[in-house]
């Protein structure tokens, strides 16, 4: 082996190697270059270099700015670098009202200058230019960084942590949330603010400053309403809430789907409750807690006569009586006083389900008034007509007063069995002549009965055994007549026919009216015979 070029060759690959090492060395690098700015790292003012929407280039604290708008878990500014332009204006807009505006005439101006709001501490001063198609914002402190009194970093880390945590919640919250200014522009929103902007913008578009309008005002700034978003032809229901907030507006807008669904399951049960109450003759009036009227159907307005415009616009309970009291629908009471207090009356039996009286009215009619309460503290009252009833009762109580009158007037003693046995109808004349008649009759099953109260009264016959097998009997009858004697010797006649429905009429006369009572020898001799 030639050991001398051995030895050279290992040499010759050392120095090849160490050259090598020397190029790479020599070479820039290019993550290091990338990190390079522009900038110097002592500028104190906050830069940032736009191509359009495009960050090409910003100081560390203008990195720091775009990074800090967004989650730190979110994706960084330098990854999408088209929404970095949102993000700077969505930053600085709060601070400096009418950026905006005024940056969308730089190309035409060249250059403007904006200073904060007045309670910006410290004030900051902002510089646009425009510099051959780029864009260059410069934010500047007017107080030297060397008066500012000196930052504790234990400090300064927690307060930047609650900014974090705060941030994080806000781009997280399911609500949307944004900031306006007086005149209306969107200059601060969250993420679901802007993923609903996204979703409602053109196809093909992207989302631009500034920021889309996405619930155009209406009525005042801090009145909640009800807005709903058309959305892929989906209709999206938020509960909107403005808080006037430092001369701009803070906004929350809560999904409210649910809760338009459920409305609506509501207004449709009540919409089928006031179908199927419309067709009930009797007049229903519900009233909620604070004893107002929430529902009712048309009978109540035949029966009352109240205007449906007037019960439309949902009277109290006391303002409908006093509207019924004008048109005479309500009984008058001798003074006002005392009718007051009978609607309050009215109202607390109604309360604890104790109400129920009929109202005889000036007009000839009878109304029946029932009142209910319902769950969480509603009433019912329902109205009905009874007079059709109430005059049948009467002519019924009149047509039984004059039958009765009638049969009082016949001479014979009359009295009606039905088929159970009792003893249903007499006159005067049958109770003048069966004395304890009338208490027998009342008497409860297992008593003295009106048969057996005869048979007491009598002479031994089986008159009654036929007439106890006729009464109980069922089917047609004929009638039939018998003789019987009273313990005093009168000889009555006795009558027996069948009436309608199985009852049995039963009159007795005495076939001499001028026939004297036997002596008690007589009365002896009837007995043993």
């Amino acid at each position: 082996m030639d050991w001398s070029l051995a030895f050279g060759l290992v040499l010759t690959a050392g120095f090849v190697s160490l050259a090598s090492l020397l190029a790479i060395a020599a070479l820039p690098d290019r993550q290091g270059a990338r990190a390079r700015s522009i900038f110097a790292e002592a500028t104190p003012a906050t830069v940032l270099l736009f191509d359009g929407d495009q960050l090409v280039d910003a100081t560390p604290s203008g990195w720091a700015m775009i990074a800090a708008t967004e989650p730190r878990d979110g994706p960084a500014a330098e990854d999408d670098p088209g929404a970095a332009w949102i993000r700077a204006l969505s930053k600085l807009e709060p601070i400096f009202p009418g950026l905006a505006q005024r940056i969308s005439g730089l190309p035409r101006e060249g250059r403007f200058i904006l200073c904060s709001r007045d309670d910006v501490k410290p004030p900051l001063v902002l510089r646009a230019e425009n510099l051959g198609g780029l864009t260059r914002l410069t934010l500047l402190d007017s107080q030297a960084e060397a008066h500012l009194p000196a930052i504790d970093g234990a400090a300064e880390t927690a307060m930047q942590e609650e900014v974090f945590a705060l941030r994080d919640m806000l781009s997280r919250a399911p609500m949307l949330i944004w900031r306006e200014t007086a005149e209306g522009e969107v200059v601060w929103a969250n993420g679901a603010y802007l993923k609903t902007a996204i979703e409602l913008i053109e196809p093909g578009q992207e989302l631009s400053w500034p920021l889309p309008v996405l619930f155009p005002r209406e009525g005042g700034a801090s009145a909640a309403q009800r807005r709903v978003l058309r959305i892929a032809d989906q209709a999206r229901w938020y509960d909107l809430t403005r808080t006037p907030l430092r001369g701009e507006t803070l906004n929350y807008a809560q999904p409210a789907d649910r809760l338009v669904a459920a409305e609506q399951s509501l207004r449709d049960f009540m919409q089928t409750l006031a179908k199927t109450f419309a067709h009930l003759p009797i007049g229903l009036a519900i009233f909620d807690s604070q004893r107002v009227l929430q529902m009712f159907n048309p009978a109540l307005i035949e029966l009352t006569g109240m205007p449906a415009e007037f019960l439309i616009a949902r009277p109290t309970l006391a303002s409908l009586l006093d509207a019924m009291r004008e048109k005479q629908m309500i009984p008058e009471p001798k003074d006002y006083r005392s009718w007051r207090r009978k609607l309050v009356d009215l109202e607390e039996a109604a309360a604890s389900g104790l109400f129920e009286d009929t109202w005889t009215l000036p007009t000839g009619q009878t109304y029946r008034v029932i009142g209910r309460p319902h769950p969480n503290g509603a009433l019912a009252f329902m109205l009905e007509d009874i007079s059709t009833e109430i005059s049948r009762t009467r002519r019924y109580r009149a047509d039984l007063e004059l039958g009765q009158a009638v049969i009082d007037a016949m001479e014979d003693a009359v009295v009606v069995f039905a088929q159970d046995g009792s003893a249903v109808l007499s006159n005067r004349a049958a109770l003048d002549l069966w004395p304890g008649m009338e208490a027998a009759m009342i008497s409860v099953p297992g008593e003295v009965s009106v048969l057996a109260l005869w048979r007491e009264m009598t002479a031994p016959t089986l008159l009654w055994n036929d007439l106890a097998e006729y009464v109980g009997s069922f089917g047609p009858r004929d009638p039939w007549d018998g003789e019987l004697r009273l313990k005093d010797g009168r000889l009555l006649r006795c009558r027996v026919s069948a009436m309608p429905h199985g009852a049995t009429l039963v009159s007795f006369r005495l076939p001499d009216p001028a026939l004297l009572p036997v002596s008690p020898g007589e009365e002896k001799a009837i007995m043993i015979a």
